[in-house]
């Protein structure tokens, strides 16, 4: 039997690839990532997937390391007290620690007609669900894009920049995240490529029909197409497997990524709750929280404290078709400034964000340990004054023992 340490990634995405070629920095720990999917999946490239100009995926061999065994299936349930996984296609995988970092996909619409007859684009499979039924509506046909985030917006000005006779529905404000002056900039955008913006309190969705999307203010709009891009939701895994989550079904755990019920178990990814006070769903945030969840796992092999969390936003990048874009800066507590870099800079500025996010994965499967970017703030202010709100005074840190 091998004495080396086994641990486990359950999840494929940024965050659990970045765990698991860091975790390989060492000789005596095996590591294997269990994904449901034989590729990489470029999430923040599947706007470009539905519009056909971009595959969306990456072969595993081009960001995983080679000492990584991967495993192509789902992991149903977690056997905490066991350490073992069981997966779908039969078998079970035990483990001696654990990083869960099954990421996001979409959430219940809740609408009446929506999960009948709307078309999330969350994850790979629902964007290849849905581009044949955009290629398949007529030039002229209205399609309707429910949402108006970062997805939302990108998928409008995507489509639009095709001829498509494209409507966004905001249900509140366009791009909430946005300093008003990059909100104008993306509104003028949009309005350029032909995007009706619907915006204001009585935009939200009410119902959804087959040809219809009815609004809260009694408008009714034809939509050959609805896409619904509002709202994430993460896996139940840790809700079923009897582990401590928020509300949304994201692990809880404390600042080093570990999960408040086991220590051999720690979180990364959309799928953290760290404190119940989680950080955006992105990938911006994905890299340095799989990076941190490997060096909690590193640290509790060693049987030494494992250092708390520190991360820094630099804002968000928004594509507006292929030719334009915005990026949008932040401090690095991810609150929006008034400064953001649009046009053809901006377009220029996201490809390179997309393109060095799986550069990343690859530098850091090549080289493990070479990623620093986690290191580089100190903890900020506001999540340590949300933190002695929450805690009585009593910042939180990592408790357990191994």
């Amino acid at each position: 039997m091998s004495e080396n340490t086994e641990v486990v990634v359950i999840g494929g995405g940024y965050a659990g690839v970045m765990a698991a070629n860091r975790l390989t920095s060492r000789d005596d720990v095996n590591v294997t990532l269990i994904n449901p999917r034989p590729s990489f999946v470029e999430r923040i490239r599947l706007h470009q997937l539905v519009a056909g100009t971009h595959a969306a995926v990456t072969d595993y061999k081009e960001v995983l390391g080679e000492h990584v065994r991967l495993v192509v299936d789902t992991v149903t349930r977690i056997d905490a007290a066991g350490r073992a996984l069981t997966l779908e296609h039969g078998g079970t995988v035990r483990y001696d620690h654990l990083v869960y970092a099954v990421g996001s996909g979409s959430a219940d619409p809740r609408v009446p007609g929506a999960a009948e007859f709307a078309h999330p684009i969350a994850t790979l499979e629902d964007a290849w669900r849905l581009r044949p039924v955009v290629e398949a509506a007529s030039a002229k046909a209205p399609l309707t894009v429910v949402g108006a985030g970062p997805t939302g917006i990108e998928t409008a000005a995507e489509l639009a920049e095709q001829g498509r006779a494209v409507t966004l529905v905001c249900g509140g404000v366009l791009g909430p995240y946005l300093h008003p002056r990059g909100r104008r900039s993306v509104a003028g955008r949009l309005a350029a490529l032909g995007v009706t913006v619907l915006d204001g309190p009585g935009t939200k969705v009410t119902a959804v029909t087959r040809d219809a999307v009815r609004l809260a203010d009694g408008r009714e709009l034809p939509s050959e197409v609805t896409v619904w891009t509002a709202g994430f939701g993460v896996p139940d895994l840790a809700v079923r497997s009897g582990l401590s989550t928020d509300a949304l079904g994201r692990l809880l755990t404390d600042e080093t990524l570990t999960s408040v019920d086991d220590p051999h178990i720690v979180a990364a990814g959309d799928s953290a709750a760290p404190s119940d006070l989680p950080l955006r769903m992105s990938c911006q945030a994905a890299g340095p929280l799989g990076a941190h969840a490997a060096d909690t796992v590193l640290s509790r092999i060693d049987g030494e404290r494992p250092a708390t969390l520190t991360i820094g936003f630099a804002g968000q990048c928004i594509s507006l078709g292929r030719r334009f874009g915005i990026f949008q800066f932040a401090d690095k507590e991810d609150a929006a400034k008034g400064i953001h870099l649009g046009g053809r800079s901006g377009a220029k500025v996201k490809e390179f964000i997309c393109k060095g996010t799986v550069k990343q994965l690859a530098d850091e499967a090549r080289k493990p340990g070479s990623y620093r970017l986690h290191k580089m703030f100190k903890e900020g202010r506001r999540r340590q004054e949300q933190l002695r709100a929450q805690h009585d005074g009593t910042p939180a840190t990592a408790e357990h023992t191994v």
